[in-house]
């Protein structure tokens, strides 16, 4: 297959999603739950989905497991449209899995890594050439730190061969956020949440960071820095400056988890589409990312590209 939209590359793993009294208590408390869901999930994987469900041709670079938890990853990823050719099964690893803790206005994340860190810019480099994608979006990249150290060369080869490029890091573990600066100014677009984007403008400006407009610094690397904000919606920066925003959907709410994932296939499906507007983009972002709280985990509730038109009106 040739021709592709988008290459993502990165995470792919289930998501064990807990609701309900979800705050652990230690000293062998027993606790109830509401709900227990075993989900697709893995930043990349639910970006590729929420690509493909939207109607743009996607493939995922990651690799799983040779275990039940990988053979459920790929099984989602091709029900869902997404060329699964790039991604790779690794024999001595098990999957990732990501257990995500999910209150109304919250979530906490415990993650297994497994496959999620094996992924390298070879691999990446060979689907790109097979694929011949137009555009390439990296996700989770703290998680990937082989990947991570190879990123700034492979971003250089990419974009001699004119690939775009956007990058959603997601959150550091280790909250040091080394490295981010020389990738963007490699990138075209950047997109993190509001605490993803405060916290990597701190250690950029070597200054707190506690206003989202503080986040106009990152674009004065070179990127475009398009912040999600929750309900808010999201905002986009550009040559050190606020450039345009964009509110969300006013909805009852299912379940947050991979909002801000479904918020960057909004995004990124309105960029090759070749939505020139920067408002209307963030429109696109915003909406698609509102509509998918709507149901359970990272890609129940993601939007189809006729959903996302109605909604814009």
């Amino acid at each position: 297959m040739s021709g592709i939209d988008v290459l993502v590359v990165g995470d792919a793993n289930p998501d064990l999603v807990l609701t309900g009294d979800t705050v652990p208590r230690f000293g062998q408390a027993e606790q109830l739950l509401d709900s227990a869901d075993l989900l697709l999930g893995g930043s990349a994987a639910i970006v590729a989905c929420g690509l493909a469900r939207l109607g743009v041709r996607t493939a995922l670079a990651a690799v799983i497991g040779n275990d039940r938890f990988g053979a459920l990853v790929l099984d989602r990823l091709c029900e869902s449209g997404v060329d699964c050719s790039a991604v790779a099964v690794d024999a001595e690893r098990p999957t990732g899995l990501s257990v995500i803790l999910s209150g109304p206005d919250d979530r906490a994340i415990l993650t297994l890594p497994g496959t999620i860190p094996a992924l390298t810019a070879d691999a990446v480099l060979e689907a790109v050439r097979r694929l011949r994608p137009r555009h390439v979006h990296f996700a989770s990249y703290f998680l990937q730190p082989a990947l991570a150290a190879a990123l700034p060369g492979l971003l250089d080869e990419l974009s001699a061969r004119g690939v775009t490029l956007s990058l959603d890091t997601n959150w550091d573990p280790a909250e040091r956020w080394a490295g981010v600066a020389d990738v963007l100014r490699r990138v075209d677009v950047f997109l993190p949440n509001r605490e993803e984007a405060l916290a990597i403008a701190s250690a950029v400006r070597g200054a707190p960071a506690t206003d989202i407009d503080d986040a106009a610094a990152l674009s004065a690397l070179g990127c475009r820095v398009v912040v999600k904000a929750g309900a808010e919606g999201g905002l986009a920066f550009e040559n050190g400056a606020r450039m345009a925003d964009a509110p969300g959907l006013v909805l009852d709410v299912v379940d947050t988890t991979g909002a801000g994932d479904s918020f960057d296939a909004g995004y990124l499906a309105a960029y090759v589409d070749g939505v020139g507007d920067e408002g209307e983009r963030l429109r696109w972002a915003a909406v698609a990312g509102s509509l998918s709280v709507r149901g359970r985990g990272g890609t129940g509730a993601q939007a189809t590209r006729a959903e996302l038109t109605r909604a814009l009106g």
